[in-house]
């Protein structure tokens, strides 16, 4: 027996140090695989929480967020229709004057433009020394005719007392009958004559035909006049003036006469009250329009030849007004959305009448009582589900 050498068994040795710290080792990287492995299990857990929730989420947003649209009932307001339109102003009835009869040197003008006259007033006269001859020399034979007249009178007379007597023949008294009445007929055409002479002479001056307004004066005191002259006056029947409206094709059709209208002269601010006393019936093919003649009356604000701007009144009408937003357009034509009672939109075809302050008329399309999407419009699409909020039109 040696009682100083170590024991060793199968169960109960000493570990070397070399074994402790392997094992250690292993316990180690046991621990961090299951951690690792602990801690991606969270995330993944995690992660997918949130993606379920994030998809409620927007299956929730798709079935009850509606957008907000605004909509108005427009019901049926009666309203002017107004026709603008410009054109030039004019007298009414122009009245151009030359000469009437033969003409000559202008002696006096005795009106300026701007001037009123009466019907048959003299406007200028002409140099008339010949006519004043001729005139008189006319007058002389009508004296001379009608001493030849009383002559054959006379005769006649003393031949009807005689041939009673049997002193003359009765066909000596017929010839006396004859040469009175030949005497006669000379002073008569004499006298003729002599008129058809003052009228000419009278037909030297220059006279209104009517009572009116002078416009322009073309002519002055030693001009020698004819009746090639052309136009030396013009007036403005009664002093009447009008616009000559230049209307479209489509605003002349159906047009009454009687309209009122108000007529701004450019470069002013009066308005002017008239009315469409007549329509043309010629369409330019170049321009397509007509002229609507606005009678006005004499005002000295109201120039000829110049240029003014005309509101018409055409009628009233009653028709849904709505905002210019709440009309859309395409190339199918101009359309509105309108809200149904499932809250759904949809399209309607609708025809624009008058163009006001207070909006665009409706004239073809609705009935008034209909929900109609006021904006929003170019944002939607038929059948698409909103949430309407009801708003007042303005009336």
């Amino acid at each position: 027996m040696n009682y100083g050498q170590p024991t060793f068994g199968s169960d109960d040795h000493l570990a070397l140090p070399g074994e402790g710290r392997s094992k250690r080792r292993w316990w180690i990287i046991g621990t961090a695989i299951l951690a690792v492995l602990v801690l991606v299990g969270v995330y993944f857990a995690m992660s997918g929480g949130k993606k379920d929730g994030s998809a409620a989420a927007e299956g929730g947003g798709k079935t009850e967020q509606l957008p907000t649209v605004s909509v108005a009932i427009p019901g049926r307001q009666t309203s002017a229709r107004i026709i603008s339109a410009t054109g030039s102003l004019a007298a009414r009835r122009e009245m151009p004057i030359g000469v009437a009869g033969e003409g000559g040197m202008v002696t006096r003008v005795l009106v300026e433009p701007g001037q009123w006259v009466g019907a048959g007033q003299v406007l200028a006269t002409v140099d008339r020394a010949v006519q004043t001859q001729t005139g008189a020399s006319l007058a002389a034979q009508v004296n001379v005719a009608r001493s030849d007249a009383a002559i054959a009178q006379s005769e006649l007379d003393r031949a009807q007392a005689l041939v009673n007597r049997g002193f003359i023949s009765k066909a000596d008294l017929e010839r006396k009958a004859a040469t009175r009445d030949a005497a006669v007929a000379r002073v008569r055409v004499a006298q003729a004559q002599l008129a058809e002479q003052n009228a000419r002479t009278g037909r030297l001056d220059i006279r209104a035909p009517a009572a009116g307004l002078v416009l322009t004066r073309a002519v002055e005191p030693g001009m020698v006049i004819s009746s090639g002259s052309g136009t030396l006056f013009r007036m403005a029947k009664g002093g009447e003036m009008e616009m000559r409206a230049q209307l479209s094709e489509a605003d002349l059709v159906g047009l009454p006469l009687g309209v009122s209208a108000q007529v701004v002269p450019v470069g002013g601010d009066t308005s002017f009250s008239g009315q469409v006393w007549q329509v043309s019936p010629v369409i330019d093919p170049t321009t397509r329009q007509g002229i609507a003649r606005i009678a006005l009356s004499y005002n000295p604000a109201l120039k000829p030849g110049g240029f003014a701007s005309a509101t018409i009144r055409r009628g009233s009408t009653d028709l849904p007004q709505l905002p210019n937003s709440a009309i859309q357009s395409d190339t199918k034509g101009n359309f509105v959305y309108i809200v149904g009672n499932d809250n759904k939109v949809a399209r309607r075809a609708v025809k624009l009448g008058e163009v006001s302050d207070n909006g665009v008329a409706i004239a073809e399309g609705l009935a008034g009582n209909e929900r109609v999407v006021l904006s929003a419009g170019a944002f939607l699409n038929a059948g698409q589900k909103i949430k309407p909020v009801l708003q007042k039109t303005q009336g």
